[in-house]
């Protein structure tokens, strides 16, 4: 799986203590060899967000994608639960 990151990731991720990212690179790491593994709880956004979906770093963080192509996913955002409220 290719993940590009999209400008807003790079700027919100870039703000995370240090403990998060590693957290996330961790949690990265599982979702390119499986985007649906039942650890990172990927679920479809609706509401304005209709079409992006979202899988868990943790209780409180998440990251926003898209599934540009089988084999490519732009992540879109990162950041607290209600970033996509």
């Amino acid at each position: 799986m290719h993940v590009s990151y999209s400008r807003k990731f790079l700027r919100n991720v870039s703000r995370l203590p240090k403990k998060l990212i590693a957290l996330a690179e961790e949690k990265e790491a599982l979702f390119r060899t499986d985007p649906y593994h039942p650890s990172l709880r990927t679920h479809q956004l609706h509401g304005k967000e209709r079409g992006n979906l979202a899988f868990w770093i943790n209780y409180h963080y998440r990251i926003k994608f898209i599934f540009l192509s089988d084999s490519r996913v732009l992540f879109l955002d990162i950041g607290l639960h209600d970033f996509y409220e």
